[in-house]
């Protein structure tokens, strides 16, 4: 009888052997660098900066990123000067130097400053406590990490305006929050009901944008005045229209006066004031025309040519700023990618100034009596405009809304009484949430936003740094980092491709192998 053999393995692919290949590299390397080290108690963890003390490494960091956020900010300056002048149709004056960054017309240099030393102090500062605490802790732990970013945070100093601190603060508060959220989920410890939706950013939109609204309409004075003056320029009602609204809702008597004195030469100035009536007409929130269908058309109109400068601005600079080899590559693309974007949240803003003053014309329309819930009702239900912009920015302009959100309703809850106010307490904050957002990032850069993450890596990693080994180190070392860099964005970009490993992964990259 013939024996039958027994069934051959099939060999390993070229995958596992390659993977298998890595981790007896490693394993060996760090046997290398472990009996190169000598004593543990006599070295410190080496810093990450090649070829320069770490004092020169911070102040390099502090000065271009100055430098950077500084350009940033004159660039949007001037960018929005020459809109108003294009606009002003004196074409001539976009070539005169003089009137295009004159200090009288551009008034952007205090503010550029203060923004390039928040920036620039923060990094710099960062990376010097980041050397400090290596070398007196002699180890590298998340702490080191916490500590460095809690500190670096006071430099939320260089804004004078407090109320810029606290909206700042509580950006990153709700930025942290994400964060920890997200890291709870991967670790199956926390999931949040409805987190799952599909609209559940539009969802987080619109309750933000319901209470700026209403606190808008009904306690202005809560928001910052810069937000303020926003929002009053970018809808078509004016601001005595909404004091008398305002009035009318908490049963107060109007301001006739200030009333008749905005109608009067208007088209339908002849309405009848009363000095306690139950709503606000619509003849005298848009007295220049009697239909309400073409205020609100001709409100979303003015919206878009208002505020399409601003977005440009807001999408050209930084990418060029940023990404100025990107740009210097493809300038038409890039663009038309700027216009793009910015003409899809110029939509989107339009929308929402329409249908906030559509909502509010058609309860005029069935109702007698106006109540206060019925803007808080109407900035959510525009927040449905969002859903013109991109996936990806809804949430961005959630949370970029929710602390303005939070803001107002700090600022009533403080008025009422219900909280106390403790000065500087926004100071406090901001170097909490900078701590464990350098945590997160650092230790779980996955669970931050791609923007957010790729923002502070741009501005912490401002210097462009010797590619060569760091002096005092040995070779062992430059390995083993060079196989941690290949191991994590090689599987971020294998997912995002959807390439195999196989087709990325190559050991020939290491040097010296």
């Amino acid at each position: 009888m013939r024996t039958s053999q027994p069934p051959q393995q099939p060999p390993p692919s070229p995958e596992r052997r390659l993977r298998d290949a890595e981790r007896l590299l490693k394993e060996a390397l760090q046997e290398m660098q472990h009996g190169q080290r000598g004593p543990p108690g006599d070295l410190h963890p080496p810093c990450d900066h090649a070829d320069e003390s770490c004092v020169a490494h911070a102040v390099g960091n502090l000065c271009q990123t100055f430098l950077l956020s500084y350009g940033i900010r004159v660039g949007i300056g001037i960018l929005l000067r020459a809109f108003k002048l294009a606009r002003l149709k004196s074409y001539s004056s976009l070539l005169d130097i003089k009137q295009l960054v004159s200090e009288k017309d551009l008034i952007v240099r205090e503010e550029a400053c203060r923004i390039g030393l928040l920036f620039g102090g923060f990094t710099g500062s960062y990376h010097a406590l980041r050397c400090l605490l290596r070398k007196t802790r002699k180890k590298e732990t998340p702490l080191n990490v916490i500590l460095a970013g809690a500190v670096s945070g006071l430099s939320i100093l260089a804004l004078d305006d407090s109320s810029r601190r606290r909206t700042l603060a509580l950006y990153l508060l709700a930025r942290l929050a994400q964060c920890a959220y997200n890291s709870a989920k991967s670790k199956n410890k926390f999931h949040l009901w409805g987190s799952h939706w599909n609209h559940g950013d539009t969802l987080l939109f619109a309750i933000a944008c319901a209470q700026v609204m209403y606190s808008f309409v009904m306690r202005p004075e809560s928001l910052p005045k810069s937000y303020q003056d926003f929002i009053q320029k970018t809808g078509p009602v004016a601001a005595p229209v909404y004091k008398a609204v305002r009035e009318c809702c908490r049963g107060s008597p109007v301001d006739v006066a200030s009333l008749a004195a905005y109608l009067s030469g208007r088209t339908s100035s002849d309405v009848k004031l009363d000095k306690f009536p139950e709503l606000i007409p619509c003849s005298v929130i848009h007295p220049d025309t009697k239909s309400c269908l073409v205020h609100n058309a001709n409100a979303a109109k003015a919206t878009f040519r208002k505020t399409f400068p601003l977005y440009f601005s807001l999408t050209f600079v930084p990418f060029v700023v940023l990404r100025l080899q990107k740009f210097m590559d493809a300038p038409v693309r890039t663009c038309r990618t700027a216009v793009t974007n910015a003409v899809r949240s110029t939509s989107f803003l339009s929308a929402f100034v329409g249908i906030f003053q559509g909502v509010i014309c058609l309860h005029r329309k069935v109702a007698l009596k106006d109540h206060k819930l019925v803007y808080w009702l109407a900035g959510g239900l525009s927040a449905l405009s969002v859903l013109l912009e991109k996936k990806a920015r809804r949430g961005e302009l959630a949370l970029y809304v929710l602390p303005r959100a939070g803001e107002s309703l700090w600022y009533i809850l403080v008025n009422r009484r219900l909280l106390p106010d403790i000065k500087n307490a926004e100071v406090a904050l901001f170097c909490a949430c900078m701590g464990g957002i350098m945590y997160y990032l650092e230790q779980e850069p996955d669970t931050m936003a791609p923007f957010l993450r790729g923002l502070i890596r741009r501005f912490l990693a401002s210097r462009i740094s010797n590619p060569g080994p760091p002096a005092g180190r040995s070779a062992s070392y430059s390995y083993l980092q060079t196989l941690d860099a290949m191991k994590k964005p090689d599987a971020l970009e294998n997912q995002e491709n959807g390439t195999t490993s196989s087709e990325k992964y190559n050991l020939e990259s290491i040097p010296g192998l």
